[in-house]
């Protein structure tokens, strides 16, 4: 294995904490409908438990709503007693056919707690960033070790790497960012 190699090994890994990242950063509840809030909420159908995308239609009608119509209409219990049993702090409404959601404004206190938590979540990007460059340094030093890497290369490579690392590090402060403008505005 090359430098080239573990370098572009830990940039694809840094790639996939900023995903991550995102990906938790869509499920945060911010006033706003959005499907990612309950996409995934698992939901027990025919004894197996399956994410809610899989049994049921996800639409936003309306920017404070969601509807869930589901493609069995004996899906409904289970849908609204998975959605109860998440824990997002949403109260399902059943009406027969399709479970519904009203999305309550956030309170000034829950958009600071909220603006808490994205900083928590790209606290925890920015340690997974760290902990992959730790792994591409203690390859770079098996290289030296084994005679397949000079100390210059050593040096040149730790520099190349911290320039990805740096680039990581300010995508996660740019999208921790704009998600903390998203919750502050009201």
């Amino acid at each position: 294995m090359t430098a080239e190699q573990v370098i572009t090994e830990s940039v694809k890994e840094f790639e996939k904490v900023v995903s991550h990242l995102e990906n938790e950063f869509s499920r945060l509840q911010i006033g706003r409908a959005n499907a990612a809030l309950v996409e995934n909420i698992s939901v027990e159908m025919y004894g197996v438990p399956q994410p809610m995308k899989a049994v049921a239609g996800i639409s936003i009608p309306e920017p404070r709503s969601i509807v869930i119509q589901p493609w069995d209409k004996g899906a409904i219990g289970p849908i609204e007693k998975g959605i109860t049993e998440a824990g997002i702090g949403l109260n399902p409404v059943n009406d027969g056919v399709v479970v519904r959601i009203n999305i309550p404004p956030l309170t000034e206190e829950r958009r600071r707690d909220l603006a808490k938590h994205v900083k928590q979540l790209a606290e925890q990007a920015r340690i997974g960033v760290r902990n992959a460059r730790q792994e591409a340094n203690n390859k770079f030093k098996q290289l030296k070790g084994s005679g397949d890497m000079t100390e210059d290369d050593l040096r040149a490579a730790e520099k190349k790497l911290q320039e990805k690392v740096d680039d990581a590090n300010k995508k996660i402060d740019d999208v921790a960012a704009g998600k903390e403008k998203d919750i502050m505005t009201v």
